[in-house]
């Protein structure tokens, strides 16, 4: 994963804004068909994810409490891969807005 550190020092200094408040800018002004299907790949992407964590688990695995106890010793790290997914994610879709 890319180190974006720099790009979070000052956010609203140089997004004019932070990625997410970016992100839902740009799908609340791009045409819904765009949005629709941003959002499917978003949810395929983490569908697969999921598959591929609980593969080969018993049938009492909890994904939900993996992923909290993740965040809970993680959460830095979380917080940065959010904010590059919103950078991917506006970029996909202003990509598509302007072809």
């Amino acid at each position: 994963m890319p180190n974006y550190e720099a790009l979070f020092e000052d956010e609203d200094d140089i997004f004019s804004g932070t990625p997410k408040s970016k992100f839902f800018d740009a799908i609340r002004n791009a045409n819904t068909q765009i949005v629709d299907d941003e959002l499917d790949k978003i949810i395929e992407k983490y569908a697969i994810m999921e598959l591929l964590l609980s593969e080969d688990k018993s049938s009492d695995f909890d994904i939900n409490r993996v992923l909290e106890q993740y965040l809970f010793e993680n959460s830095q790290k979380v917080e940065e891969m959010k904010k590059s997914l919103y950078i991917e994610f506006t970029g996909e879709v202003i990509q598509r807005l302007d072809s």
